[in-house]
């Protein structure tokens, strides 16, 4: 048994622990803390990697069935959303997978849904998903004006669960990345994320805007005016592009990255948009004008590979748009793309 202190990143409260020792991990593996994918990091690692690809582990994996992990408890009246469980499958093509009780229901985007069970109905509802449903036509017209306001569709689907026993529903990420749950508990209630983050919550989880009191990072922080808030005290599941990592962020202390990047944040986080410094830098530096000033105290989410990012790439190589094919040359060249029906 190696001496290497070993860091996880937990899904279910979007943290990263650590130090641990390989002893206490095989301890949490069999306890079913940990499983294949939960991400781990350890002294020599260029990255993170998911536990079942370390050969330290793998034994420990072998007959270890997956399991659906349960939400914690939530305090004593308090509970609201429907208590979900879930199970977060692949790597870099993540999809989670829902297990709902009887009468049980949980919400998506539109575009999320990946496959259910029989017992599983499927209803589209107007508004945000919240579960209010003494607030009256006004009310859900102003929930559905908020999605309206984020560049969402006016409509969210409730998956809910009919039959008399356990029954499944699985949404998928829409791009290469990772899928994060947050027990909306464990944060304040409250997170704010970017408005294409949200990809399914508990039912009475709700999904709503959050106005930016400075202008400067509405106008040029290149989520808009206007980012997504997701409360309640259930669980709620976000997608991130590429790389995932959580920043912990002590009071006063201040991170700076490109406005894309950002994923989530918790809602004591300051959010504000600077200029770079500079203007050779802002000119020709290549990495646009302004970035996101995020101060703590507080957690904050950044993804390595934000999809506008991963799009303008697309685009730019498309050949129909004036892009080219690098590494795909011919003797024939443009002849032989004509001849074999690539143009």
């Amino acid at each position: 048994m190696s001496d290497n202190f070993w860091y996880v990143f937990s899904e279910q409260y979007g943290r990263e622990e650590g130090p641990l020792s390989e002893n206490e991990m095989l301890q949490r593996i069999e306890g079913g803390q940990l499983n294949r994918n939960t991400l781990a990091y350890c002294d020599g690692m260029a990255n993170w990697e998911p536990l079942g690809r370390r050969t330290e582990f793998k034994a420990a994996f072998a007959d270890a069935p997956a399991v659906a992990r349960p939400r914690p408890p939530a305090p004593r009246g308090r509970t609201v959303a429907h208590e979900i469980e879930y199970e977060i499958h692949g790597e870099e093509m993540q999809f989670v997978e829902i297990t709902l009780d009887p009468l049980e229901a949980c919400v998506a985007e539109a575009g999320a849904f990946m496959f259910m069970d029989p017992g599983i109905e499927m209803k589209t509802i107007f508004g945000d998903g919240s579960g209010q449903d003494d607030s009256g036509f006004m009310g859900k017209l102003l929930q559905a004006g908020k999605r309206v306001i984020t560049g969402e569709s006016l409509f969210m689907t409730v998956f809910s669960n009919r039959a008399g026993g356990r029954n499944k529903v699985a949404f998928a990420s829409p791009y290469p990345g990772k899928i994060l749950a947050f027990d909306l508990l464990q944060h304040g209630g409250k997170i704010i994320c970017q408005k294409d983050a949200f990809l399914c919550a508990a039912k009475g989880v709700s999904v709503g805007i959050a106005f930016q009191k400075r202008l400067a990072a509405g106008f040029f922080g290149g989520e808009g005016f206007i980012l997504q808030t997701v409360e309640g005290d259930g669980l709620a599941f976000l997608h991130a592009g590429g790389t995932l990592v959580a920043r912990q962020l002590a009071p006063g202390r201040t991170l700076r990255l490109d406005t894309g990047c950002l994923v989530a944040f918790e809602s004591s986080v300051t959010y504000d948009v600077q200029m770079v410094p500079g203007i050779k830098t802002a000119l020709f530096g290549g990495e646009g004008l302004f970035f996101a000033t995020l101060t703590g105290p507080g957690t904050v989410w950044v993804q390595s590979l934000p999809f506008s990012r991963l799009a303008s790439r697309v685009m730019a190589a498309a050949p129909r748009i004036g892009g080219s094919r690098k590494g795909e040359g011919s003797l024939l060249g443009g002849l032989g793309d004509l001849m074999m029906g690539d143009r």
